[in-house]
């Protein structure tokens, strides 16, 4: 027993390790908030550094964005006031929107769009352009909102800012998706709503509707549905890539055909595209998959929104 340290110490002998250890101080273990901070100032001094007055380069770049700025704002605004000052007066009955275009419209709208719905001939065709931009329009803004209001993953979040998981447990929290009633009532409508939302879409050039109507009623549809069982459940058939994808294709379909169109009409080539029997279901060339396009774009758009807004990710 003697040999153990031990024994040493009960019999009062001198412990061998006893000022031939040099012991050492352990170092200070820095907490995470301590880090964050330290993190932080040298952000922060990092950034007063980039952007001290000293830097003549920045600073030269900041003053001619500013006056670029000015000078594209006031070209494009001359260019606007002289476009205006020569249109006709508005609501003369000389103006050809008032006569001509109208008339067009009404008389030869079926002989030459093939659509029943003479607002639809006009809207996909003769200014199928026009409501291109306005689908472009409903994807930029998506895309504004993305940027808003988008969550990063956790590993690339900032400091304080809302993780998906978070923001998940959030909903869940407020609400829950276990209310029976709701999944019940939302299993039997969402199909139905579906459904008819389709039924808008591709009877779009025969009866009011068209993609913009039936894209809002499929898009309240995918927000029912998300409602009653959640995010988890919806994003197996809908995610981020889904609607990237979707809108994308759609938008460059709309583009490339009437693109064609035009460039064939505007030439007075003869394009290829039956117009087929009016009042049929396949009829007025190019409408109806120009309709089923906007509709994909609006649909999404609506549920792409209420999931930003509500969560910050799809």
């Amino acid at each position: 027993m003697k040999n153990n340290r031990f024994a040493r110490w009960f019999y009062g002998e001198d412990d061998t390790l006893i000022d031939k250890v040099e012991m050492k101080p352990q170092k200070e273990r820095t907490p995470p908030e301590r880090q964050v901070r330290r993190l932080m100032q040298e952000h922060e001094r990092l950034h007063e550094h980039i952007y001290e007055d000293d830097n003549r380069k920045l600073w030269l770049f900041d003053k001619i964005y500013r006056i670029a700025s000015v000078l594209f704002c006031l070209t494009f605004i001359s260019i606007l006031l002289v476009t205006v000052s020569w249109l006709p007066p508005s609501g003369s009955a000389n103006n050809p929107g008032s006569n001509e275009v109208s008339a067009r419209y009404i008389e030869k709208g079926l002989q030459e769009t093939g659509a029943v719905n003479i607002v639809t001939g006009m809207i996909l065709d003769y200014r199928a352009f026009d409501t291109f931009g306005e689908s472009n329009v409903l994807y930029v803004a998506t895309c504004a909102v993305l940027i808003l209001l988008r969550l990063d993953h956790d590993e690339k979040r900032k400091p304080g800012d809302l993780t998906r998981s978070e923001a998940e447990s959030n909903d869940r929290i407020y609400e829950p998706k276990n209310d029976m009633i709701l999944q019940k009532v939302a299993g039997f409508l969402v199909p139905l709503i579906m459904i008819f939302g389709i039924y808008v879409i591709l009877n779009g050039h025969l009866s009011p509707g068209g993609g913009f109507s039936g894209g809002a009623i499929i898009g309240a549809g995918l927000i029912l549905y998300l409602n009653a069982f959640g995010f988890a459940k919806t994003e197996r058939f809908f995610t981020e890539k889904t609607y990237k994808w979707v809108c994308f294709f759609a938008l460059t379909f709309y583009c490339l055909a009437k693109s064609y169109s035009f460039f064939t009409g505007a030439n007075h080539l003869e394009s290829g595209i039956p117009l087929g029997t009016p009042g049929a279901i396949l009829s007025s060339g190019l409408i109806l998959p120009l309709n089923i396009c906007v509709g994909l774009v609006v649909a999404c758009t609506m549920y792409a929104f209420y999931a930003l807004f509500r969560k910050g990710g799809f």
